[in-house]
């Protein structure tokens, strides 16, 4: 069952003896991780970010400024604002640096196995009995990423959408093994201090909106690859059909190629559904680094 879960009040939900949360970690710094890192030091928290090398640390904050100087340019902060948030933030190639933060949210990319590792790790190093472990995962099951540590009960799926700073929506996904508390915890978070609509889905591949959108998407892709119309057309017809803001095939660009293949494999994996199958054109596409905006090719071509 899907459920709505209102924005309380920081703090309203907490159990009693719980911590506030006023550190957290974010694992990554992608476009996903670099947005969620932007959200929470605007909101006021003291963010550590982990990262896998200095290149990597470069990359990171220089997202993390872009997106904050536009949002100065476009009036949604000031520019003392901006200077605070970047002052909250902080990087280290250690996760062991992580130890004392109260929320860590793993954003690296979207393979079981390399999240498993970061989820062990992470159950070694902090310190707190209460710290949650969340997986910013579009598609995978966070039981299973909660059975590399030795705290289930203290591991939730927190999904973001992008851009994390703009969206107002956020799936929690708690596992047959997630504590009630725990998912307390995190909707109080990120619904009372992150200020996000929160909806509870399900523990399953694509949780509620991949699970809806990714057929769309494969739809869409199937019929360029069959010639029936071109990139253009679809989206067109979809955007003032529909009234849709983005067409299918820019909003697959957008996600990035690479990210929509392994979401539609992880659901098909798990369903064995042929609407999840990713289409051929999409999986050569990939295979020849056509991943969309980010590559700067994919079903259109980006400056």
């Amino acid at each position: 069952m899907v459920e709505l879960v209102s924005g309380p009040k920081e703090g309203a939900g907490l159990d009693a003896g719980a911590e506030r949360i006023d550190r957290v970690g974010v694992v990554g710094c992608g476009t996903m991780g670099a947005g969620i890192v932007e959200l929470c030091a605007r909101a006021g928290r003291d963010v550590r970010v982990a990262v896998s090398s200095a290149d990597s640390h470069v990359r990171g904050a220089a997202r993390i400024r872009a997106s904050l100087d536009r949002g100065v340019a476009k009036g949604r902060i000031t520019e003392a604002d901006r200077a605070a948030a970047l002052d909250r933030i902080s990087f280290t190639t250690d996760l062991g640096e992580l130890a004392d933060r109260q929320l860590v949210i793993e954003s690296v990319r979207e393979d079981e196995q390399a999240k498993a590792e970061v989820f062990a790790t992470l159950d070694k190093v902090l310190v707190s009995k209460d710290a949650i472990i969340a997986t910013n995962t579009s598609s995978l099951s966070v039981a299973r990423l909660a059975r590399a540590t030795r705290r289930p009960g203290k591991v939730i799926g927190i999904h973001f959408f992008n851009p994390v700073p703009v969206l107002p929506l956020v799936e929690l996904v708690g596992s047959v093994l997630t504590e009630p508390g725990t998912r307390t915890r995190a909707a109080d978070f990120v619904a009372g201090v992150l200020g996000k609509t929160v909806i509870s889905a399900p523990d399953r591949a694509g949780f509620l909106v991949n699970a809806l959108l990714f057929p769309y998407l494969l739809s869409a892709v199937r019929m360029v690859d069959s010639g029936l119309a071109t990139p253009e057309v679809v989206d067109q017809g979809m955007e003032l059909g529909c009234a849709h803001p983005m067409g299918p095939l820019r909003l697959a660009d957008l996600i990035g190629l690479d990210t929509t293949v392994s979401i539609a494999q992880a659901m098909y994996e798990e369903t064995k559904e042929t609407l999840y199958a990713p289409p051929p054109l999409l999986l050569r596409m990939v295979e020849c680094g056509l991943l969309g905006k980010k590559s700067g090719r994919g079903f259109y071509t980006y400056a």
